[in-house]
């Protein structure tokens, strides 16, 4: 050794071995026990191996433990080291298999996404032709993880190889074929940095349309629902039928307002989304073609971030049949999105935005991330991504937030 070259010290970091080194691929299989993986490192350090991979899975009860580990030093035999492993693994009943090789694992392709797939149920049929889609557009799928088995069955793609736009629109056409949902998003560290949520009310947030609650007490419902039906699939200018529809209430008792807030009914799993969201850090808002009479009391009731609405004129106690102020409408909505993220000092690439109807379309696509929730078909056809399940949560998985942590925030203590 040079004088230039001083020895490394025991504490000095060993230099990286060649892309050609020769390293073992170790894996064990069979039922889990607490234990194994310590065991098994434990056994690898008697030979003065390096760990260059690990991957661990456990399902059903059944443990895939595999370890990428550089080959003993010299003056040790690869053979010691399989005999010893295989002892190890029988002693508990467990196998073992040991494939020798170079290097490490392969450089994953340029275009890294996150494919989150919903199923009730998720069917072998389904993930096939999802699975080969994938593959038909060059990419490559390194690693499958669920998210979630309930209230609906949801699994991540990790793919490589080719553009989150390539495989979004791929991916779309086999998922309405399929009857799932999928959504695809870049990979990186922006997906958990999305750090605001704004969503749609009515049909949305909850399950009802507000105008037709106040149209029930009003006697005219379904002269309301007709035109609200015919706004939302975009074939009547928002702002001129909402002054048709609120004109029929005029007259109503101010006193309604609080039956309507009673009888409003939000959608399966609202809380527990906005619930989750807040305790993991996000800000969550409301717009909605409805009416501050209504959102007001939801911003409260759920300690919602940010909320905009309508508002109904009151005079003398009573509605007037008339609106007051800025009206929310399509684009509205998109520029109330862009007021919230905003003032919450979050980028727009960084907002979700969850919506069903046609008013909701700027929004969802000034969003970083648009999900049209149950929506109508010229909706669904325009946004990132839909859910076509009854659960809002569902949303949580496309966030790539799993089960096991909405039931985790579920324990804090506020």
């Amino acid at each position: 050794m040079s004088a230039s070259q001083p020895p490394r010290s025991p504490e000095s970091p060993k230099p990286p071995r060649g892309t050609d080194a020769p390293t073992l691929l170790v894996k064990i299989f069979g039922k889990d026990r607490p234990g194994i993986t310590a065991g098994l490192f434990d056994t690898l350090a008697a030979y003065a191996v390096d760990v260059v991979d690990i991957e661990q899975v456990v399902t059903r009860g059944r443990i895939v433990l595999c370890a990428l580990v550089t080959s003993p030093e010299p003056g040790t035999t690869e053979g010691d080291l399989r005999a010893t492993v295989h002892s190890w693994a029988e002693s508990l009943k467990l196998q073992a298999e040991i494939i020798s090789g170079t290097g490490d694992n392969r450089p994953r392709g340029d275009g890294r996404s996150h494919v989150t797939v919903l199923g009730h149920p998720l069917t072998a049929e389904s993930t096939a032709a999802i699975a080969a889609r994938i593959t038909s557009t060059g990419g490559n799928i390194d690693r499958i993880f669920r998210l979630a088995k309930y209230p609906v069955t949801a699994v991540e793609f990790a793919v490589s190889g080719t553009g989150t736009e390539d495989l979004r629109t791929a991916l779309a056409p086999e998922a309405a074929g399929l009857g799932v949902d999928i959504a695809v998003v870049s990979a990186g560290l922006s997906r958990r940095a999305q750090r605001l949520v704004v969503m749609d009310v009515d049909s949305t947030l909850i399950q009802d349309e507000v105008i037709e609650l106040f149209a029930a007490h009003a006697g005219c419902e379904a002269e309301v629902a007709s035109v609200t039906e015919q706004a939302m699939r975009g074939e009547l200018d928002f702002e001129q039928s909402l002054h048709a529809r609120v004109a029929l209430l005029a007259g109503l008792d101010v006193s309604v307002v609080e039956k309507v807030r009673a009888e409003v009914r939000l959608t399966p799993g609202a809380r527990t989304l906005i619930r989750t969201l807040k305790r993991l850090g996000y800000q969550v808002g409301v717009v909605s073609g409805g009416f501050t009479q209504v959102t007001d009391d939801l911003k409260e009731r759920l300690g919602l971030d940010f909320a905009s609405a309508n508002t109904l004129e009151v005079v003398d106690g009573r509605l007037t049949g008339r609106v007051v102020g800025d009206i929310v409408d399509r684009a509205g909505k998109a520029r109330l999105l862009r007021s919230f993220a905003e003032q919450a000092g979050v980028p727009l690439a960084q907002t979700v935005a969850i919506g069903d109807g046609a008013n909701d379309l700027d929004m969802l696509n000034t969003a970083g991330l648009g999900v049209a929730f149950n929506a109508k078909p010229v909706v669904r056809e325009a946004a990132h991504t839909a859910v076509n399940v009854p659960f809002l949560d569902t949303v949580l998985y496309l966030l790539g937030i799993t089960r096991e942590e909405v039931e985790a925030a579920d324990g804090l203590v506020d």
